[in-house]
């Protein structure tokens, strides 16, 4: 009886320390990505500036697990709504920034980052191949839902639009796939290095 206890307190134990650290691997997720966030440059044709928080949305999506990555993401927006300084500093901060012109791109994260994290785990093997794949998927999804919601919100065509809210953007954000899935290959063949030489 008290070996069973004694286990039963163990087992305690461990989830406690799991569901801390999972918290805590949330928490400093979406601190990265308001971080990436300050990293911020202004374009005067267009209400939405170029900024790093798509390349952090990424490469949570492919370092987390699924559930993590969009815990991660919406924790980041109930900062931001919140009245954090986590947004891009050259928005209005608050809810106000997810209604404007940039509410369209910061909604999907949450949503981006969970499916890179599906795709990149459900796709073969974890080659730097897959983890493009997921990452263009979660970047194209990220583009397409900030031209629809500023299509809306302008009135404009989504053509007109687009020329506004894609194509400024595609070098950068091709840079930033590559980079992503680049950090993250390199990250997991490392460990998978590691883990083969303590055993």
């Amino acid at each position: 009886m008290a070996q069973s206890n004694a286990e039963s307190v163990v087992l305690n134990l461990s989830r406690v320390h799991s569901v801390s650290r999972w918290g805590v691997s949330v928490l400093a997720a979406s601190a990265i990505v308001a971080l990436c966030a300050h990293i911020s440059v202004p374009l005067f044709f267009t209400p939405v500036p170029m900024t790093l928080q798509p390349f952090a949305v990424l490469l949570l999506g492919l370092f987390m697990e699924p559930s993590a990555a969009f815990a991660a993401l919406a924790l980041y927006l109930l900062e931001g709504v919140s009245g954090l300084p986590v947004f891009t500093p050259q928005g209005p901060g608050g809810i106000a920034q997810l209604l404007g012109p940039t509410g369209g791109y910061l909604l999907s994260y949450p949503v981006v980052a969970a499916l890179v994290s599906i795709l990149y785990r459900r796709l073969s093997a974890r080659s730097f191949w897959t983890a493009l794949v997921a990452s263009f998927s979660g970047n194209a999804l990220i583009l397409a839902a900030g031209t629809t919601w500023l299509a809306v919100l302008t009135h404009q065509s989504l053509a007109h639009t687009a020329a506004l809210a894609v194509v400024p953007f595609l070098a950068g954000d091709a840079l930033k796939v590559c980079l992503a899935a680049g950090i993250a290959t390199g990250w997991f063949r490392a460990r998978k290095i590691e883990t083969a030489a303590v055993r």
